[in-house]
């Protein structure tokens, strides 16, 4: 593109200064005061780890950057409504988890295989066959295991939130967060277990603990105001 090419702009996309001294909640009142840069900045900041969410929580590539678009221009249209009793990163992980498991909900009825974020097509490297091989097996049973205890395990396990953190991005109790936590990784044990050994006809258990997912398991979970798990 050279220098008197235009270029084409989105609320998303709009250039800001490299470092913007100002916080979270000052870019997103900038946001609403009509600061076209502000929320070009939040996104910049933290696109990484929210999309590294995404992709853990939903677990295909296309479906993760979708739901972090639709998430993004959620978080950009409903500004206004943000509180300001948390941080403005809790409250973008909790779009973004959100509209995750929408998208889980609407493909239930045609499951995909998940894949290793670095992506199926980038040469292996001899010395980390093992390791690409057993990332992989652990997308493959985070895709097996209920959305909740997935979603819970993608932010205690994956990303190191405290269930504290994690309860508040799901918006439900601490103890859910931890019974979710408990489930799932049982579940993984057991499912980690059968794909490493397919004559095994184990069943998944329904509950349980075990250690966290960087020991050997893994989880999902649905954000809901609705009733919770004990």
């Amino acid at each position: 593109m050279t220098a008197d090419q235009p270029r084409e702009r989105t609320p998303l996309s709009e250039p800001c200064p490299a470092t913007d001294p100002r916080d979270d909640h000052a870019l997103l009142r900038a946001h609403l005061d009509g600061d076209g840069r502000a929320f070009g900045e939040l996104v910049k900041r933290h696109q990484d780890r929210l999309w590294a969410v995404a992709l853990r929580t939903i677990g295909d590539r296309e479906e993760a950057a979708d739901a972090l678009q639709d998430a993004l221009l959620s978080a950009y249209r409903a500004a206004g409504r943000f509180r300001g009793d948390s941080a403005v990163t809790t409250w973008l992980h909790r779009i973004v988890v959100n509209a995750c498991l929408d998208r889980i909900r609407r493909r239930s009825a045609r499951p995909t295989t998940p894949l290793p974020e670095a992506g199926p097509a980038e040469p292996s490297v001899p010395d980390r066959t093992s390791e690409r091989e057993t990332s992989l097996m652990v997308w493959q049973a985070l895709s097996r295991i209920p959305s909740d205890q997935r979603a819970a395990l993608v932010l205690v396990d994956l990303h190191g939130y405290s269930v504290a953190e994690a309860a508040e991005i799901l918006r439900t109790a601490a103890g859910t967060v931890k019974s979710r936590c408990s489930r799932g990784r049982a579940r993984l044990a057991v499912i980690l277990g059968h794909l490493g050994n397919p004559e095994s006809t184990a069943a998944v258990p329904s509950s349980g603990g075990s250690a966290p997912l960087g020991a050997g398991s893994a989880a999902e979970g649905p954000v809901s105001a609705g009733k919770e798990e004990p």
